[in-house]
């Protein structure tokens, strides 16, 4: 196609390469994404529902952009920080 560039939209922008500096993997990256869209999908629900108790997209977004592309781009903004937590261990233990 002479003259056409083309404007990737959805989960290739951001690139996956750029998504994967700020995880350790790329399972980490579907999990850690899956997740805050999950999370995008709840807040979504309940500002519908008048009720507000997750924290929303953190980045600017289209109104028909799925929760799964806004999560990819607070990920590659460095809007998220993904820590990885033990169920057995509280904050008082020591190891």
């Amino acid at each position: 196609m002479t003259g056409t560039v083309a404007h990737p939209e959805g989960i290739t922008n951001p690139p996956i390469d750029d998504l994967l500096e700020h995880v350790d993997s790329k399972y980490a990256l579907v999990a850690f994404s899956a997740a805050r869209a999950r999370q995008i999908n709840t807040y979504n629900q309940q500002l519908e529902a008048g009720l507000l108790d997750t924290i929303g997209p953190l980045v600017d977004h289209e109104p028909r952009e799925k929760p799964l592309s806004i999560a990819m781009h607070e990920i590659a903004d460095g809007m998220l920080d993904m820590k990885l937590q033990d169920p057995h261990k509280t904050e008082d233990s020591e190891e």
